[in-house]
């Protein structure tokens, strides 16, 4: 009974080495990075960016004044909502020229009451500003879902806890398990496997199913336990925040000596570790700085294709109702100068005694303006 108790003990650790060195197939070679050209760069223009590994609180850290890691989609904030909404509502050729009805109904010269005009305009952008508002609401609370997410972070003297991604900062160390998207974009030191590879799904940054082999430096490769980075120092520098997702140029400064870095070492936010069981990795870039957010864009406005014709098409009539009223409002001024004659007025229907400034022939070019306007509250 002792001997089958340890052998199939022995089997189960023999299996458990076999799974954990079974990425042997891929040599340190493979994945090394090279010096190239583009490391010769670093430190001069667009390649300034100096981390500070398992040291987020120093003062060399502090005044450097790295993005925090908090991330937010919103449109709008409390103090930005009313103004942009609105500018956002009258971009709307059909608003914006009920509202100018609606201002100009206020005037004796509108044929209609201004309530008539101004009160379904008020619904209708009411409306749309609160649906506005509850679509940025729903993205505000996908932001936080995310900001709250939780991963494991160095402390001190080798104890990691979990913190909340949004409290990441640059040169921070964290253990990132299997399963779990990676919070910031990561310097990858080791993993599970003792060649300090792992893969990662990239799905939700360029569409691919098929997951992406990494691997650490080898001088790197060795610290798998939480213990490890008790006394564990570097520094990185590398180039400065850009969208590329598939280039990264830096060098780790580690034990006196220098080590070129390439994309094979960089583990970008949003990314997902599989068939992998944990993975170590440094801060590099945090929040805004992060490739995934550099290519992201501002949330469009929303409008449908109808919408975009309809714009054109009162754009259309808008033109046709200005030639109209302007004709009318030219040949009415015309016979208006003229209705004096002899000191009375052809169209004597008119009341020239008791006429305003809509029909007073002696103020013929303002009488036109007027009716100008009137002419097109008609139309």
């Amino acid at each position: 009974m002792n001997e089958s108790s340890s052998t199939n003990c022995f089997v189960s650790k023999v299996d458990k080495s076999r799974r954990l060195h079974f990425s042997k197939i891929y040599s340190f070679t493979c994945g090394r990075a090279s010096l190239k050209e583009e490391h010769s760069q670093i430190g001069g223009p667009g390649f300034s960016r100096v981390v500070f590994c398992n040291e987020p609180d120093s003062f060399e850290s502090g005044i450097r004044k790295y993005a925090d890691n908090y991330v937010s989609t919103t449109k709008y904030t409390p103090a930005t909502f009313l103004p942009k909404s609105l500018f956002e509502q009258f971009r709307r050729v059909a608003n914006f020229y009920f509202l100018v009805t609606g201002v100009l109904a206020f005037t004796d010269l509108a044929p209609y009451s201004a309530v008539s005009a101004i009160l379904p305009l008020i619904i209708v952008i009411g409306a749309t500003m609160v649906k506005e508002g509850i679509e940025d609401w729903r993205r505000k609370q996908q932001d936080n879902e995310v900001n709250n997410r939780k991963v494991k972070v160095h402390k001190r003297n080798g104890n990691f806890d979990y913190t909340e991604w949004k409290n990441l900062r640059v040169g921070d160390i964290v253990r990132v398990e299997k399963d779990e998207f990676f919070p910031t974009d990561l310097l990858l030191l080791s993993s599970s496997y003792d060649d300090a590879i792992c893969y990662v799904e990239t799905m939700n940054l360029d569409g691919e199913t098929n997951l992406k082999l990494k691997q650490a430096l080898e001088v790197t490769s060795s610290l798998q336990e939480d213990t490890n980075f008790s006394e564990f120092h570097a520094m990185v520098k590398c180039e400065d925040p850009n969208a590329n997702l598939y280039s990264f140029v830096g060098t780790m400064e580690f034990e006196k000596q220098q080590f070129p870095l390439s994309p094979q070492q960089l583990l970008l936010r949003d990314s997902k570790l599989r068939n992998t069981d944990y993975i170590y990795g440094v801060v590099i870039f945090t929040g805004l700085d992060t490739k995934v957010i550099q290519n992201s864009t501002a949330p469009p406005s929303k409008r449908s294709r109808v919408e975009k014709k309809m714009d054109k098409i009162i754009y259309l009539l808008f033109c046709v109702l200005f030639t109209l009223s302007m004709v009318g409002s030219i040949f009415f001024g015309i016979v208006t100068k003229d209705d004096i004659h002899n000191e009375s007025m052809k169209r004597w229907y008119l009341k020239p005694d008791d006429s305003e400034i809509l029909f007073d022939p002696k103020r013929a070019p303002a009488a036109a303006i007027y009716h100008f306007l009137t002419c097109s509250h008609v139309i």
